[in-house]
């Protein structure tokens, strides 16, 4: 029976566009991806929307860092996350950047009804601010030592080693990670969200059936503490929309990211003609779904849904929250090659061995999902190659060789194909419910059952007795077609595994309704290898290559900065051009009005130089006098409000005073070249 056909529009959370997608990334992408490619193979409409989230001040920071402007920046980073998520099968029917015309009228028009609804409040704040690069920092952008344990480089909002929370103002000696300054403290007017006006309508919404149960359940914690106004403003300079009629004020990123939902359906109803409203009106009958991960809930559950309604757009009819990727067991790790881009996963390992082994492990909830390398090449191996492929495999060179690819003219041991038609709605269910593990297992038990009938049929046996010729015939006919069902099933995970089977099948398009008749009295094409088994050996190569690409992996974080981005690769003739010499001090002060610089007189062997280092927090003047140390002697000279600084002395440590200057062997001479 042909379910009613259902108008569906589906999103997964934007990526950051200040790095590349990595394989934690993917989780969420493959997992919206499968449930698409379902809901259209059933024949509904099903509209597929994402876009890069293109604002912030990270990604302004990232184009300073790259002396180029950030829309140069998000152009290159979005071309590059689109041909990520092509090569892994993730098919968009709109992809878009938030940074578009479509979303600056969106935000505005949101906002502006916001406001007439009077859901907007104004006041001024007290803000950390950077006297050096004179802008107001995040609280991520400033770290210190935590003020409840003493743990040095900590955030500005919370301890990583003791959990604390805390205001910017609590570190003790704070520092800006931008410029390693000493943040001041300065007023600004800020614009806020009064998320409180929506208290009922959210208490509601929340436990209406559109959250998971244990989503909803954390939820009720905000409840319990009071929904508090949320500062949707940042100060010039930053990456974004200005706010209307509010120079110098620009929307905070996370509003105008979900919007970006809205912006790139936008952008497709306008290369589409589709009608805007019947999706987003307020009445609209749609069904409205968001893929997310856990750690961004409650800008989704809340923000959003209270923002949607408060500006007469109607809400999601449900959010999915998904875990976060580990891998062997554990944080997906840089140094032990763990932490895997997307494309180092490409260059050595084919995209659907990762979509079936995402599939095969994903539930509807929002547990964490593992990525054990080693049960990833079992399962894929025992599964795809040993059961799947290895069904055609069997039947498919007696079809070409000894009936030149034609069917038998009907299907005998019906009964075994009416089980695997029979087992289309109990797998369909649990594709809709999103629960493609107890799918994949389904799946795998019919696959077990199709190579114990290949086994107990022995057509290898049969095809050597001089009348087998018509039981030969209906084995393998029968083999392929339950094949068939089995790519049907699996499609949304395979996509490309599946075109690669209808060619074989010389078939129409695999889809639920299609397999209900079997193929008979039918050709098929001559078979070609449809997947290849796992090799260790790529796997140890991408784990490798994840190591040592360390230098120019950055991967973006919902929107946060790297705590320590490493900076891009140079070759060795540019290293080569380095001049480090051995440097003698020969005097320390203190810099006046200079939070973390000491001046030093160096002696590079009778030449003398003046070089202004932020080494204050580890060392005193008095100490450092006499000490040998090493300098990038050929650094052009830069003015600082301080005075020249004329070289740079090497340190190394996390910062604080956990900081040390490199120092030669005793016996080096001033003026030395260091190789």
């Amino acid at each position: 029976m042909t379910p009613a056909r259902r108008r569906i529009l589906v999103t997964s959370a934007l990526p950051y566009a200040n790095g590349p997608i990595h394989l934690g990334h993917l989780v969420e992408y493959i997992q919206t991806d499968i449930w698409v490619r379902f809901q259209k193979m059933r024949g509904h409409d099903c509209i597929y929307v994402c876009a890069d989230d293109a604002h912030g001040t990270p990604i302004m920071l990232r184009a300073q860092q790259e002396d180029i402007a950030p829309e140069t920046l998000i152009e290159r980073i979005g071309q590059e996350h689109r041909a990520d998520f092509a090569d892994f099968a993730v098919e968009f029917d709109n992809y878009h950047s938030t940074h578009t015309p479509e979303n600056r009228a969106l935000a505005g028009l949101i906002y502006q009804r916001l406001h007439e609804a009077g859901h907007i409040n104004t006041r001024v704040i007290t803000q950390a601010y950077d006297p050096e690069k004179e802008m107001f920092l995040p609280d991520r952008f400033i770290k210190g030592e935590c003020p409840r344990c003493g743990a040095q480089d900590q955030y500005g909002d919370s301890c990583e080693v003791c959990g604390a929370t805390y205001s910017p103002t609590e570190l003790k000696n704070p520092v800006s990670v931008i410029s390693g300054a000493r943040p001041i403290e300065r007023e600004s007017l800020h614009y806020f969200f009064k998320l409180g006006d929506f208290t009922e309508m959210l208490r509601r919404w929340t436990t209406a059936g559109h959250l998971q149960a244990e989503v909803s359940n954390k939820l009720d914690e905000w409840f319990k503490a009071g929904l508090q106004e949320w500062d949707i403003s940042r100060d010039a300079p930053y990456f974004g929309f200005e706010i209307p009629d509010a120079p110098g004020k620009y929307f905070y990123v996370w509003l105008d990211a979900p919007i970006g939902y809205m912006a790139s359906f936008k952008a497709y109803c306008e290369r589409t003609g589709t009608d805007f409203d019947a999706y987003w009106g307020k009445d609209s009958q749609t069904e409205l779904y968001h893929f997310i991960g856990k750690d961004i809930i409650y800008f989704h559950a809340l923000f959003w849904p209270a923002m949607l309604a408060g500006a007469g757009f109607r809400t999601p009819s449900a959010i999915y929250a998904h875990g976060f990727l580990t891998v062997n067991g554990q944080k997906m790790s840089k140094s032990r090659g763990t932490f895997i881009m997307a494309r180092t996963y490409l260059e050595h390992l084919n995209p659907e061995y990762l979509r079936y082994y995402f599939a095969a492990k994903l539930s509807n909830g929002v547990d964490d999902l593992d990525l054990n390398l080693d049960d990833f090449a079992q399962r894929v191996n025992a599964d795809l190659v040993g059961k799947v492929v290895n069904i055609a495999s069997r039947c498919a060179g007696f079809i070409t060789k000894r009936f030149n690819g034609r069917l038998s003219d009907e299907l005998t041991d019906r009964d075994l194909y009416d089980d695997f038609i029979a087992a289309g709605p109990r797998i369909a269910a649990h594709y809709e419910n999103r629960e493609f593990s107890r799918a994949v297992r389904e799946i795998m038990e019919l696959a077990d059952r199709a190579n114990q009938y290949i086994d107990e049929c022995k057509p290898w046996v049969v095809a050597k007795q001089a009348d087998g010729e018509d039981a030969l015939q209906a084995i393998c006919s029968a083999g392929i077609n339950l094949f068939r069902v089995l790519m049907t099933y699996l499609k949304p995970i395979l996509p490309r595994m599946a075109e690669q089977a209808e060619i074989y099948l010389n078939c129409p398009p695999l889809t639920w309704e299609a397999v209900l008749a079997p193929l008979t009295a039918h050709t098929v094409q001559p078979y070609e290898a449809l997947m290849t088994r796992v090799d260790p050996a790529h796997i140890a190569a991408m784990i490798e290559d994840s190591t040592s690409s360390l230098s120019t992996a950055t991967a973006p974080a919902t929107g946060a900065l790297l705590d320590n981005p490493i900076a891009p690769t140079i070759n060795y003739d540019d290293f080569a051009k380095i001049d480090l010499r051995v440097a003698k001090i020969i005097a320390a002060e203190q810099v006046p009005g200079a939070d973390k610089l000491l001046r030093l007189t160096v002696d590079l062997g009778g030449e003398i130089r003046n070089v202004f280092a932020g080494i204050k927090s580890a060392y005193s003047p008095q100490d450092l006098v006499g000490r040998l140390t090493v300098v990038v002697a050929n650094l052009a000279p830069r003015k600082m409000k301080f005075g020249l600084s004329e070289a740079m002395v090497l340190a190394a440590g996390p910062g604080g005073k956990d900081l040390w200057l490199l120092q030669p062997d005793e016996g080096a001479a001033p003026g030395a070249r260091v190789k």
